[in-house]
């Protein structure tokens, strides 16, 4: 190798992201009764800025989702549900209703406030998605509810040498734009599928946080130094590190994974339950404003 190409070599892994942790979740239950693993939100891992929480629910026995998610309230971020098996229809307190089916996306901002309900539009099958909860900046915490849903069939495919993926947020080195714009923290998410021992890279901002979960399968992604990588199997989650590109390489079986990256927000964070404010009073206003009927009336007004 010539100092040239070593020099190119070197750069290469000072800005690849190695991974920060590997995490598996734990069982929990939520809803009327589905049941579901809690990798973010869970005591494994609280939260990795912007991201508040990530769900996975997997069964195909109907006694484990069909009670689904009965009328529940929000305030203060946004929810993503992206559906990877069966169909989950969705109905809010703002007149939003829709089915989200396979390669669905919905990403639905509560904001100042929205009840909602997720339910199991199957009695029987495979169910299996995951959820995402995106924090909000404390100015946007007050504004106006929003809602976004796209079918797999408006969220556009890149394929390159041994990779096929799916644009749901952002936009990808090559260009590719996915149907969700315009969010306040600038995510990427990508649904990415490999040959047996493909390499995928991707460009990441150098400021955000990203993680990523691997579906199926297994891969390895090289940390800093050269021959330093941490490997990554079915159904784990890792929390990559700092750096502005990530680069993956599938094992000898094809794989499967979900890369989300989002600009951290770096404020002050009050959980209570369904709402996720700055402080302790405002998740007491946003549990008075429930109990009172108040929430859906709140005023929006901040820009």
């Amino acid at each position: 190798m010539n100092t040239a190409e070593h020099s190119t070599v070197n750069a290469a892994a000072a800005r690849a992201r190695g991974v920060d942790a590997v995490v598996a979740g734990q069982p929990a239950m939520d809803g009327a009764g589905v049941k579901l693993t809690r990798i973010i939100g869970s005591p494994e891992l609280n939260r990795a800025d912007p991201f508040l929480l990530f769900d996975v629910f997997e069964s195909d026995q109907p006694g484990d989702y069909i009670a689904g998610f009965p009328p529940h309230p929000h305030r203060g971020f946004e929810t993503v549900t992206y559906m990877l098996a069966g169909k989950m229809e969705h109905q809010d307190s703002v007149g939003n209703r829709g089915v989200i089916e396979t390669g669905g996306v919905q990403w639905m901002t509560a904001a100042s406030g929205i009840i909602h309900s997720e339910m199991p539009k199957q009695q029987d099958g495979l169910l299996r998605g995951v959820q995402l909860w995106v924090n909000l900046p404390a100015r946007l915490k007050m504004s106006a509810p929003g809602y976004r849903e796209f079918a797999a069939n408006a969220i556009p495919a890149e394929q390159r040498a041994g990779a096929r993926l799916r644009v749901v947020a952002g936009q990808t080195v090559t260009g590719v734009k996915g149907p969700v714009q315009g969010v306040v923290t600038d995510p990427l998410f990508l649904d990415v599928e490999l040959e047996p021992n493909a390499r995928f890279a991707e460009a990441l901002p150098a400021g955000h946080r990203a993680i990523l979960y691997v579906v199926a399968g297994a891969i390895s992604i090289p940390g800093q130094a050269i021959a330093d990588q941490t490997g990554v199997a079915a159904r784990q989650l890792a929390v990559l590190g700092p750096g502005d590109e990530l680069a993956v390489r599938a094992g000898p079986d094809s794989a499967r994974f979900l890369l989300v990256a989002a600009r951290p927000l770096g404020e002050p964070i009050a959980r209570g339950g369904p709402f996720v404010m700055n402080t302790r009073e405002e998740i007491k206003q946003a549990f008075d404003d429930y109990k009172a009927g108040r929430l859906l009336s709140a005023s929006a007004t901040q820009e």
